[in-house]
């Protein structure tokens, strides 16, 4: 049984080269990060891979209902369930390592992997779920290195990149596993730039008048606060904008109490973001309470639901939840979702305020106007998943 889905991965991994073959000009390490990326058998029962949660053909998402509407991913136990939406992949390597800077009492972090930032860079992030008890949940990293050795094939290719000893020590081992996924997670599949907006920069895609007037506004310091937290360069005709500057903010979003009741977390729980990642609560830097990492807007259209928690499902209420800030319509005190006023912010204290009061209301033509141009960040192989959004 072991022989035949080390067949099976292989040959599924074998059509999925051949099916993005402009972009499989890889190395051997990213080779075997690609075999391991797909594989099952790094999960306790052999039934999830890193590819369950990242699903190459979904923008690198969980694109399962889980049955709480996608919101958070289900463990390889078919039981569990987290408590936060599972970020996409795509162009998580442009995401600088996790830092610390100090301006005289205040601290201010930038980079990471995750929501909140608590692995450093990609291998980090790729060796968090394999032992999650609520993932993948292996034991350990042992008994994850362990699997590794029934594939010959990963014997070979493992002591070939990183020497003959590798298995000798199984920390190390582990630590090249999560190494050759991370190379596999930097190679152009995951961030192709080949979007509308891309080809826009290029000559060659026309924006539509819809498009173009959404362009403006989000790249507009008078019109919109867009870009303040969601454009990393200077320049907005840059060839590899990831339309995210990498920092951490709370924006006031509400507790996900419908999830939270059916993931046993219950509704007095709160989730605390950035503090919770270990060198901030070293720090005890309470500032940072309730604040996530500005995630990327490149595949958005297509990688709801939306915020940490998935609390949102259509990108049009995203945009309208972040104009109730600067809104005296009554119209904007509603959620189009539920039909009710706007929940109040898990955490209240930290929001901020400063960036999202930043420019004017915003009428529902520019609102649709931002949606519009927002979906010309999809990838081209994407561009069909935008019919169904």
């Amino acid at each position: 049984m072991k022989t035949l889905s080390v067949i099976l991965l292989i040959s599924a991994v074998s059509a999925f080269i051949s099916a993005n073959a402009e972009t499989t000009n890889i190395t051997e390490k990213e080779i075997l990060g690609q075999l391991l990326f797909f594989d099952k058998n790094l999960s306790k029962n052999r039934t999830q891979s890193c590819a369950t949660c990242h699903a190459p053909d979904h923008g690198f998402i969980d694109n399962r209902d889980n049955g709480v509407g996608g919101m958070v991913s289900l463990g390889d136990d078919s039981k569990s369930l987290g408590d936060r939406n599972a970020p996409t992949a795509s162009y998580a390597m442009f995401s600088p390592d996790f830092s610390i800077n100090k301006k005289g009492s205040t601290y201010n972090y930038k980079g990471g992997q995750f929501h909140d930032g608590r692995e450093k860079d990609l291998a980090g992030q790729a060796g968090g779920p394999p032992t999650n008890p609520i993932e993948m949940g292996m034991k350990d990293k042992a008994s994850t290195v362990e699997r590794l050795k029934e594939n010959g094939s990963y014997l070979s290719q493992f002591k070939k990149i990183y020497g003959n000893d590798i298995f000798n020590d199984a920390n190390k081992a582990y630590s090249a596993m999560a190494d050759s996924i991370a190379a596999f997670e930097r190679t152009e599949l995951f961030a192709p730039f080949d979007s509308k907006y891309d080809r826009y920069l290029k000559g060659e895609y026309k924006l539509t008048k819809q498009e173009d007037l959404g362009m403006t506004l989000f790249f507009s310091k008078q019109f919109t606060n867009c870009n303040i937290c969601h454009q990393l360069n200077k320049s907005q005709t840059h060839k590899k904008e990831t339309f995210t500057n990498y920092e951490y903010h709370n924006i006031g979003v509400p507790a996900n109490i419908a999830l939270r009741e059916k993931n046993g977390k219950g509704k007095d729980f709160i989730d605390h973001g950035l503090l919770e990642n270990p060198a901030v609560l070293a720090k005890n830097d309470k500032a940072q309470d309730g604040k996530y990492k500005v995630p990327t807007l490149r595949n958005i259209a297509v990688t709801g639901p939306y915020m940490h928690n998935g609390i949102f499902k259509d990108l049009k209420t995203v945009v309208l939840f972040y104009d109730k800030y600067n809104s005296r319509s009554k119209k904007r005190t509603i959620n189009p979702e539920t039909g009710k006023v706007w929940a109040e912010p898990e955490v209240a204290e930290t929001i901020s305020l400063k960036e999202l009061k930043t420019g004017p209301a915003l009428k529902m033509k520019r609102i649709n106007a931002l949606v519009a141009f927002m979906k010309t960040l999809t990838d081209k192989r994407y561009e069909h998943l935008l019919e169904k959004n």
